[in-house]
């Protein structure tokens, strides 16, 4: 239950939002950056703050289920199924758009992709306001993502119009993405719904998309992507301390993310050893938190012990994956 000042502020983001106006607001996954999404100036102001490449589609939050028909065409009959079992919840449908809904929002394409947020703040926000929000993650584009309002002030700064502190997020990473239609169910972004609940659900198999070039631009799709400002590399645990020693032997200073143990002592101030969470769930909680605050220690490179290659470590594995891929491509020009 919300006080009665969160709930004062809520109101106050709903006129804004109607002001066409920006508000950052918490969502289950991470914080996001929203605008009236029936408003296409206001939603490029997103595009504006974050430095996002137009073409890049937002994702439409919605109240509850009986909003999807004001942004789509044509439901596909899995949909209600998908959506008693997951929404609220971090689950984004790609569907087929209506006609009316703004080009800045799909970023052009024939589809949108929409989903019901399961946070008190978010939901709250949705229904003084009345309508959907377009929102992607409140951070400049291609950066680790925030999941407290400190992060949010922190990457965007005065550049928000309002911004809604409903404390840290709970799932931690970006919602699963799944594009949907009456014969095929295509994964796009792995996230906080797993792909075997998704196929229990559907009773069919869902396609990896994720992988490849996707045949649908998405959200958090990009090679290179939720990446800290300090260069991220991620070493199997039998390579990763001979690396920490290459760099701190040329005089480097390097933080290091072991699996559930402080890994080698060393008498010397060049490494700061962070213990992660053996479970993927609490990983993921912990993940985008733990690269903020490294970000701002002034280490020269963050280290990090490659987690499990198991289904439950999909979107863990993603989201390390392309945080990693610029200092990756840089270690392979060097070679």
């Amino acid at each position: 239950m919300l006080d009665a000042l969160m709930q004062k502020k809520i109101h106050a983001a709903a006129d804004l939002l109607r002001a066409g106006e920006t508000v950052a607001f918490p969502t289950e996954t991470v914080y996001g950056l929203g605008a009236d999404a029936s408003n296409p100036v206001a939603i490029e102001k997103i595009f504006t703050i974050k430095g996002r490449p137009a073409d890049h589609p937002l994702i439409v939050h919605i109240a509850d289920v009986t909003q999807l028909e004001l942004y789509v065409e044509k439901i596909p009959r899995s949909v209600w199924r998908l959506s008693a079992r997951f929404w609220p919840g971090p689950l984004t449908l790609i569907l087929p758009r209506r006609s009316d809904v703004p080009n800045q929002v799909t970023g052009g394409q024939d589809t949108v992709g929409v989903r019901v947020p399961d946070h008190p703040v978010a939901t709250s926000l949705l229904k003084a306001f009345g309508r959907g929000i377009a929102a992607p993650s409140a951070n400049p584009f291609g950066r680790v993502s925030p999941t407290t309002a400190e992060h949010v002030r922190a990457g965007l700064g005065s550049g928000v119009g309002m911004i809604l502190d409903g404390g840290p997020c709970r799932v931690g990473v970006e919602s699963t993405i799944l594009s949907l239609d009456e014969k095929s169910a295509v994964l796009l972004r792995p996230g906080g719904i797993s792909v075997a609940e998704i196929e229990e659900t559907l009773g069919r198999h869902v396609l990896p998309g994720y992988s490849r070039e996707p045949r649908l631009r998405s959200p958090g799709s990009l090679p290179s992507h939720y990446a800290p400002v300090t260069p991220l590399e991620v070493h199997p645990n039998a390579t990763l301390w001979h690396r920490v020693f290459q760099i701190i032997s040329h005089g480097g200073k390097v933080a290091v993310l072991n699996l559930g143990k402080t890994g080698e002592k060393l008498e010397c101030g060049s490494v700061n050893a962070v213990s992660m969470p053996l479970t993927a769930f609490e990983y993921g909680q912990a993940l985008y938190s733990t690269l903020h605050h490294l970000d701002r220690e002034g280490f020269d490179r963050i280290l990090l012990e490659a987690p499990p290659d198991l289904p439950e470590w999909l979107a863990v594995n993603d989201r390390i994956r392309r945080a990693s891929q610029t200092s990756s491509l840089e270690r392979e020009a060097a070679q």
